[in-house]
């Protein structure tokens, strides 16, 4: 590697930046306009809407400072472009080993066939086998899911043959089987079937030992299966390590007599009086565990259900780490979050092209993206807290050598030793060694973290997407997850590891800027909150918060209001969304911020004042057979009674009141033309009533099971005639 090389990648400015900056300089000059009217035209001490007009000012504020953040991503994105073919033009003995780490942390929410699949697609990567671990942590302590691993390990030995034989893509056997059809060729055809059919005798009996909730007794005789006894629960078992394929071992092969990768099952001690810092806990000890046994210098980590949808990730992300000219502080390589069950039109707002097409790249042009937990490849070195320095040198070729290995129980017993719940006691791991703990996003503070100690990182999407995983299905799954990210990046921004703060001289402004997009997330809840509600209520009032529509203020107002829209929707039809995508895009924002948002900001100030502690939910993988027909045909699941339907059906009610008692009021009292300074309002809450018509249909026309429960229609009807009825007082 010591020889001279062509560049393995290469970057480019993306078009049209000029007259994206001429028009984000018009809208800042729109925005204090409309900040200056706010000033100089407030109702004087005593006058009707004075303090609903200081409200409306306040969050014009914030609305005006928070556009000013976003424009850190969109300043300037890059995008990498790389050169594999210069890369396998290297001596393949020379690439160096690879760890790839697998979480779960719970076979019902988990199950342990989507597991196995992300495994398996893992373990065939085009890639020297001997060079590559595939490690699952199971957080869960699962015999069901070591048993689909196990089940896994013995169809491997056909499944990557078949792989690489016939050039498959994807390399998950799910997704392969369910999503292609039978190949037209006669041969190819012939073991096809033969593979489809060894892949779903499998599939068989691990819904058969799922549905019985436990192994056949002949199995317990087998290697790993007596690691499991009577007493063990998931938040109470001890360590377990099982090396289920040693790729160090001569006689681990395939089919065809090839090398197979290395397989090892971990679950780390679990015990009810000690704390075990959720996924960056899993995280941490298979660092520790894959040092024992492999100790590769480049890890990946993906979730359970994110599987590999490209066979030359690793070769991609390599031809940044090995690049000689620009590849030295690269800490680490972060390709896209992509989900293959998003609906066309997107219900619940998961395409992520915008994040995926603009604002990362966007990110990369600051000193690289955030850290966000999977489809990321990691020196291992700045896991461990290596700061960068130009003097560094990576060594490659570390990693256990197949023929110096010891053998398969003695790197069990040691590993197992490094994953007891005392373990961490009185050491750095989780503070200044490994993923950081207590955030429930232990990846971007940890990203962060990596960065301000001198680290890049690069942002690379391929044509061909790398990971591929599942998307909630339902409106209380999605808001959930939605929760967990405002409410940890928020405790980032409030605490010593703030962008602002921890990143002062260490990463540029614009980076500081580009995390606190999402960092700032939750506590637009409550300006997005009051925009929504005091307008409306005004209205129905009839008091004007807004120009006339034939004064000059107006045109401020009009030409920032359209101008983000129009350019939001632009943006999102070019990053390939539909326009009903967009629109209910537009609906999820809303949502969010009005539940998931609220509830995050709620969360971290209880946890600031030590009322609360950390949870961490886990999203669910599957849901019922009729909810995935509504899923499929776009039609919102709602189907449970929480508190979050019921804010959300407040305020679409709140909005319907208002919209029609104002005008009523309006046109009874002071004809047509009274509605001229109430115009802005009136329109205001009329789109929100047209954002939140399936709420309206979910509340009183549709009768299936996920429609909102009569309990949320009441709550959220009553309260909503409550203060329509206290403000005409």
């Amino acid at each position: 590697m010591g020889e001279s090389h062509e560049a393995l990648f290469e970057t480019k400015q993306a078009k049209g930046r000029f007259a994206y900056k001429l028009f984000a300089c018009s809208m800042f000059a729109g925005i204090c306009s409309i900040w200056f009217y706010r000033a100089t035209h407030a109702p004087g001490w005593g006058e009707p809407g004075r303090w609903a007009w200081m409200g409306i000012f306040a969050a014009e504020i914030w609305f005006g400072f928070y556009w000013i953040i976003t424009q850190s991503v969109r300043w300037n994105p890059i995008y990498r472009f790389t050169h594999t073919e210069r890369l396998s033009q290297r001596d393949e003995a020379e690439l160096p080993n690879v760890d790839i780490f697998v979480c779960t942390a719970d076979p019902i929410a988990e199950p342990p066939i989507l597991v196995i699949s992300t495994v398996l697609s893992a373990m065939a990567y085009n890639y020297p086998p001997e060079k590559l671990s595939v490690y699952l942590s199971d957080d869960a302590g699962s015999i069901l899911t070591f048993y689909a691993l196990w089940e896994a390990s013995r169809f491997a030995k056909h499944w990557l043959p078949f792989c690489k034989k016939y050039n498959v893509e994807p390399r998950s056997p799910t997704t392969y089987f369910s999503k292609l059809g039978n190949p037209s060729n006669a041969y190819i055809q012939k073991e096809w079937s033969s593979m489809k059919n060894l892949y779903e005798e499998m599939i068989d009996r691990i819904d058969s030992v799922v549905m019985l909730g436990k192994i056949p007794e002949e199995l317990r005789a087998n290697k790993g299966f007596s690691e499991w006894s009577s007493g063990m629960t998931s938040r109470s078992h001890p360590p377990i390590v099982q090396i289920l394929i040693n790729g160090r071992d001569q006689c681990s092969i395939d089919s065809n007599g090839n090398a197979l990768p290395t397989l090892v099952y971990m679950a780390r001690e679990k015990r009810p009086q000690h704390h075990h810092n959720f996924k960056a806990g899993a995280m941490n000890a298979l660092i520790r565990v894959s040092s024992e046994i492999s100790s590769s210098p480049i890890t990946l980590n993906l979730d359970c259900d994110m599987y590999s949808n490209n066979s030359e990730s690793i070769r991609h992300a390599l031809c940044f780490f090995l690049d000689e000219e620009k590849g030295q502080d690269i800490g680490f390589v972060q390709y896209p979050q992509i989900f293959d069950n998003v609906t066309k039109n997107d219900l619940y707002g998961y395409s992520f092209n915008v994040y995926t097409e603009v604002e990362f790249p966007g990110f990369d042009n600051w000193g690289g993206p955030p850290y966000v937990g999977t489809g990321c490849f990691h020196r291992r070195e700045i896991l461990c807290g290596r700061k960068y320095s130009k003097d560094y040198k990576e060594d490659w070729k570390r990693g256990i050598d197949r023929k110096t290995a010891k053998s398969a129980c003695i790197l069990e017993e040691r590993a197992k030793s490094l994953i007891t719940c005392t373990y961490e006691h009185n050491t750095q791991w989780g503070q200044e060694i490994g993923l950081k703990y207590d955030c429930p996003v232990e990846d971007v503070i940890t990203g962060l973290l990596i960065q301000c100690r001198g680290w890049k990182s690069v942002y690379f999407s391929p044509s061909r997407k790398a990971f591929l995983g599942v998307a909630p299905t339902t409106l209380a799954q999605s808001l959930v997850q939605w929760k967990r990210w405002s409410e940890g990046n928020f405790q980032i921004f409030l605490s010593k590891y703030c962008p602002f703060i921890l990143g002062r001289g260490k990463i540029k402004l614009g980076l500081q800027m580009a995390y606190c997009v999402y960092g700032l997330w939750a506590p637009s809840s409550l300006p997005t909150l009051y925009y929504l509600v005091i307008p409306s209520l005004c209205l129905l009032k009839g008091i004007s918060l807004f120009p006339k529509i034939t004064s000059p203020w107006f045109l401020y107002f009009a030409y920032v209001t359209i101008g983000k829209h129009v350019y939001g929707l632009v943006e999102s039809l070019q990053c390939g969304d539909t326009l009903a995508g967009w629109w209910n895009f537009q609906r999820m924002w809303i949502l969010r911020r009005t539940t998931s948002f609220l509830y995050g900001i709620t969360s971290t100030i209880l946890k600031l004042l030590r009322i609360s502690k950390m949870g961490f939910a886990i999203t669910a993988k599957v849901s019922d057979g009729d909810a995935s027909k509504r899923y499929e045909q776009d039609v919102l699941e709602f189907g449970s009674s929480s508190s979050m339907f019921v804010i959300i059906g407040a305020v679409a009610m709140l909005n319907l009141f208002c919209l029609v008692g104002g005008l009523q009021r309006l046109v009874v009292d002071g004809g047509i033309m009274s509605l001229e300074p109430l115009f802005i309002q009136i329109l205001l809450c009329g789109l929100v009533v047209a954002i939140h018509l399936p709420i309206y249909e979910a509340l009183f026309i549709r009768k299936d099971k996920g429609s909102l429960p009569f309990s949320v229609t009441f709550l959220s009807f009553g309260f909503a005639m409550l203060v329509s009825l206290l403000t005409m007082v």
